[in-house]
């Protein structure tokens, strides 16, 4: 298959992310991986009073700018995502008790989730943000406990909010307003309208 990409080696991930790896891979893009091996509490405390969207940001340009200078000339992503409440930051739950939690909190209710990439090519970095809006569904306990027993807890844990869209977590919600790449962390059109325009992509 004829891939678009014209970069001399394949886009570098900042990121060992499956679900952003294939966001690219189906975009037909070459891609490697690699942990950028970055505290991602640590940057959150030391950015001080950082709005969701900014603070997105920072991590993304933090975990791609860590990989870029590891491997110099090579274009590398970085991407990161944080899902806010009415300013409040969720993480991931730490256990199947925290996705409870979580979920309680966000039922009923409209949270956003910001997803930051940071472009980095001849040692200089892009950084955009893009915002989904999601409405949960009021649920009652019995259906917060039913959705945590179908979706097991590696895969609550895996995700801040403790759902993933594109699994059980579906049917948490009544509306989904953005792109649906935004939703699972790595904006695809906005990152692909940059490479294009850096002279990155044959079409």
């Amino acid at each position: 298959m004829t891939s678009p990409w014209l970069g001399p080696a394949p886009l570098l991930l900042a990121s060992t992310s499956a679900t952003r790896r294939l966001l690219l891979e189906s975009a037909a893009l070459p891609v490697e991986t690699e942990s950028p091996g970055v505290d991602e509490r640590a940057i959150e405390a030391a950015a001080g009073a950082l709005s969701p969207e900014e603070l997105a940001g920072a991590l993304a340009r933090a975990k791609a700018e860590a990989v870029a200078a590891r491997h110099p000339g090579r274009v590398v992503v970085g991407a990161d995502q944080v899902l806010a409440l009415d300013g409040t930051i969720f993480h991931k739950p730490t256990d199947l008790g925290a996705a409870r939690d979580h979920l309680a909190r966000l039922a009923g209710r409209t949270h956003a989730l910001h997803s930051a990439v940071a472009l980095v090519r001849n040692g200089s970095t892009e950084l955009f943000v893009e915002t989904a809006r999601l409405t949960m569904r009021p649920l009652a306990d019995e259906g917060i406990a039913t959705y945590l027993a179908c979706a097991g807890e590696a895969r609550v844990c895996a995700s801040v909010g403790g759902y993933q869209l594109e699994g059980p977590g579906i049917h948490l919600f009544e509306t989904v307003e953005g792109d649906h790449s935004t939703v699972l962390g790595l904006p695809l059109l906005p990152l692909l309208a940059r490479l294009r325009a850096a002279g990155l992509l044959r079409f």
